[in-house]
């Protein structure tokens, strides 16, 4: 083999090694855009399954405890997990109210809910899980790295519709009060055993950078663009009182 030919496989050598690297590269992007997709889709998700609970005539989250609720969670789609995995889990956004944000909501931060039993409400298909946390000892526990329900704290299934006097108790006794919605149903359910913890990868996704679940909870972090629908549904004419203003009450 003469030197020509050396020199000729050299660099077609190269030229395979420059387009393999490529097509990886390629590869490695299209997956990472389409996590970030599926991460933004989320929020938008979130805002149509609060909107679709909050419209429900006499059957959605009581309002004046709505109003009063410091963060809310929604998990659209928890799944019932594997045989040998066993429990639950899902992912949905969590935000608080605050009144340094325009908005008067926080931007939203990535949660992961798994484990536990959810009782009769999550069977074969998928259920969505609404939390309301209703006092600041509650969300400053929800602000950590990880939360177990029935450990540190436990979240009491929430009344539904307009029934005062369930409504009286849950706000002068409850942390955290928990909804599912299934098949068209929708009621309060415990969470004991279940976790929930913030996804630091999908938070990246979603803010272009690392950013921490407490300091975007905590309004330190400006709510992306993505979260406009949310927040919109959050802060939707519905849940407007009749000045026109939202009822949302705000907090630092």
């Amino acid at each position: 083999m003469n030197d020509q030919q050396l020199k000729f496989n050299l660099v077609e050598k190269n030229d395979m090694k420059k387009t393999c690297a490529l097509s990886l590269l390629m590869a490695c992007s299209a997956v990472m855009w389409a996590k970030t997709d599926e991460a933004v889709a989320r929020i938008d998700e979130a805002g149509k399954v609060f909107t679709e609970i909050m419209n429900a005539p006499d059957k959605g989250i009581p309002q004046e405890l709505y109003d009063k609720a410091n963060c809310i969670a929604i998990i659209p789609g928890m799944k019932k997990a594997g045989f040998v995995i066993g429990g639950n889990y899902g992912k949905g956004v969590m935000t608080c109210r605050n009144t340094s944000m325009a908005s008067g909501w926080t931007g939203p931060s990535t949660v992961r809910m798994e484990g536990g039993s959810f009782g009769a409400q999550i069977g074969a298909g998928e259920t969505d899980v609404v939390l309301l946390v209703m006092n600041q000892d509650g969300a400053d526990k929800l602000m950590g790295d990880k939360f177990t329900f029935g450990g540190e704290a436990s979240a009491m299934a929430g009344p539904v519709g307009r029934d005062a006097s369930a409504t009286t108790d849950a706000k002068m006794t409850a942390g955290i009060l928990s909804y599912s919605r299934a098949r068209g149903a929708f009621a309060g359910v415990t969470l004991n055993g279940s976790t929930l913890r913030p996804d630091n990868d999908d938070n990246r996704k979603i803010y272009g950078k690392d950013v921490s679940h407490k300091d975007i909870l905590m309004g330190k972090v400006a709510a992306p663009a993505a979260a406009r629908g949310l927040i919109a549904s959050l802060n939707s004419p519905a849940n407007a009182d009749a000045s026109g203003a939202t009822r949302a009450r705000t907090k630092k």
